[in-house]
């Protein structure tokens, strides 16, 4: 087993008035060289957007960009025409393909809005851009590992292009759980919502990030009431 450790005081920190960013990897300002990635996880930003506020129209391509609220409610429009709002218990992919443009903004003018934003480096170049977005049951990741991604637009949660799979966990002080590697040779980067949680014998705080490789599967213990989130993706 290998790991690597991110505590969550370590991450690139910028704030811009309207957002607040912590960046677990190099983006933007941000940049160091030993914290480019883990295996195709790109970008795992924790944002914080003021009321009323967001990002103008901009343009990706080549990227699956998952974005996951935490507290209030985000406004999306892009240029396939969707004009849409997530809230906390939806998760969104765009696979970003040729190219599509978009803008976030805070849907609401008297409170800020939270959200995980992830990339994800595809197995398939130059696809043809698309959006989805679900709604999830909170209650079916309490005390369970609840599948919110996969690579099969058959199987639970939203699917994307590449060997990987994201859970979610709202887990009870005391419990205990395991999770088994669903691809050999795929890593999972652990990013804890909040709470005190142990992965084996490694123990993490609220925001701290914990990747682990050359493992087939890892023992989970709730030192308190917390929430997680596993990411399993390709090391290459």
């Amino acid at each position: 087993m290998k790991t690597i450790l991110h505590k969550a005081d370590t991450r690139g920190d910028a704030n811009h008035g309207w957002l607040h960013s912590k960046h677990t990897f190099s983006f933007a300002n941000y940049f160091d060289p030993a914290r480019m990635n883990f295996g195709v996880l790109r970008v795992l930003n924790d944002d914080t957007v003021d009321a009323g506020m967001g990002f103008g129209t901009h343009r990706h391509d080549n990227m699956e960009i998952i974005s996951i609220p935490l507290e209030g409610d985000l406004e999306h429009k892009d240029s396939m025409g969707n004009k849409t709002v997530i809230k906390n218990g939806d998760v969104q992919i765009m696979s970003a393909g040729t190219g599509i443009s978009h803008s976030e903004y805070n849907a609401n003018t008297d409170r800020p809005v939270k959200f995980l934003q992830i990339w994800v480096v595809p197995n398939k170049r130059n696809v043809t851009p698309r959006y989805d977005q679900i709604s999830l049951n909170p209650e079916d990741r309490h005390n369970k590992l609840q599948q919110i991604l996969s690579p099969n637009p058959e199987d639970a949660g939203v699917w994307i292009h590449q060997n990987a799979w994201f859970h979610l966990g709202r887990l009870d002080k005391g419990f205990q759980t395991e999770y088994t590697v669903k691809e050999k040779g795929n890593g999972v980067y652990a990013f804890i919502l909040n709470g005190e949680i142990k992965i084996n014998d490694q123990k993490l705080n609220t925001r701290d990030g914990f990747g682990i490789t050359e493992i087939d599967n890892f023992k989970i213990i709730a030192d308190t009431d917390s929430e997680i989130l596993l990411m399993e993706v390709p090391m290459n």
